[in-house]
């Protein structure tokens, strides 16, 4: 009897976890003054001071004097309108409203396109202990780019106990129980060609909620622990090619002891997902027992996921099949008699 298409979804235990960091102007500067190009301009004052929002603000309007839904909890971007109207103002009206802008709980200011502050408004910001940065960058650019930068700091996180591999471009999560065999895998598939993103401890960050997003902690960044041989640095042993500093997480593969599984599925018609920050991430259960090539199995599972995102699903087209055997109707005979009937 052709069997039903179902889904089942299993909660990951690490969604109890999960963690929303918190921003300051300190960390954002250390991490993303680099990329965006960002030096300190006048005393190292306000570091401690939280950016509560991820995206940027330009304080036009404020420095005008309109202070209505003013976005205080951002990071505050001076550019040439800004620089320019502000350059426009007599010295005392110039002071005046910089004083009140910096009266408000502004995380810091960036000034773009390389414009620096007037040596009096300087002092109004080491007066208020409000960082002020200077870069290069013209406006837009530096507001793209530090939103995404920040957008990424204020995604949630969450640390999931499983090795992540980049086999074909599907993100493979390896979940299991300890001494299953997941590093022993994550071995077999990068002798084929695949890459390492994370062994044993993998971080997963949801990006705006669409797609998590998983790479390795700082720390054990291209090692792996081989029981028996110790820690090996994948990159030195296997190539640069054969690791990735982050990849998207699209199938979550659980190794289970055959005796551990309650009913194997030998169909593949019932779509079982694991949910990971509110997101749902297909997810397989592959029985695990001496003389299983567990690399191999996981390596068909993620072919068959790049399938299913292509729109094509065996296990569906097989059982379609199958339905259109069983309402054919049964053939007739040919009805030829043999010689010396009556």
């Amino acid at each position: 009897m052709a069997e039903q298409l179902g889904t089942q979804t299993i909660t990951s235990p690490s969604d109890r976890q999960k963690s929303v960091p918190v921003v300051t102007v300190d960390s954002f500067y250390n991490s993303h003054a680099e990329k965006l190009q960002m030096k300190l301009e006048g005393p190292q004052v306000g570091f401690h001071r939280k950016i509560r929002e991820p995206t940027i603000n330009r304080p036009g309007l404020a420095l005008s004097g309109f202070y209505t839904y003013f976005a205080e909890k951002r990071v505050q971007v001076l550019g040439a309108a800004e620089h320019s109207y502000l350059k426009s103002l007599p010295s005392k009206l110039r002071v005046k409203r910089f004083r009140r802008l910096c009266q408000r709980k502004i995380p810091c200011l960036v000034m773009s396109r390389g414009f620096r502050l007037a040596p009096e408004l300087l002092g109004v910001t080491a007066e208020a202990k409000i960082a002020v940065f200077r870069t290069p960058m013209i406006t837009m650019k530096f507001i793209n780019a530090a939103t995404i930068a920040l957008e990424m700091d204020f995604s949630p996180t969450v640390t999931e106990f499983g090795s992540m591999v980049d086999i074909l471009g599907v993100g493979v999560l390896i979940r299991g129980a300890s001494g299953i065999g997941k590093s022993e895998c994550v071995l077999g598939l990068i002798e084929r060609g695949y890459s390492l993103v994370a062994d044993d401890v993998t971080r997963i960050t949801s990006l705006e909620g669409r797609e998590l997003m998983a790479t390795a902690p700082e720390l054990t960044r291209n090692h792996m622990e081989v029981r028996g041989i110790g820690i090996i640095d994948v990159a030195k042993v296997f190539g640069i090619g054969s690791i990735r500093i982050e990849k998207r997480l699209d199938l979550v593969v659980t190794l289970k002891d055959w005796q551990d599984v309650d009913e194997v599925d030998r169909i593949g018609l019932d779509r079982e997902f694991y949910e990971i920050l509110g997101l749902p991430v297909p997810h397989v259960t592959i029985p695990v027992r001496p003389g299983r090539d567990m690399a191999r199995l996981i390596e068909v599972a993620a072919m068959d996921e790049k399938l299913k995102g292509l729109g094509q699903n065996s296990a569906v087209d097989f059982n379609a099949r199958l339905l259109s055997l069983m309402e054919r109707p049964p053939s007739q005979g040919s009805g030829v008699a043999g010689k010396g009937a009556v």
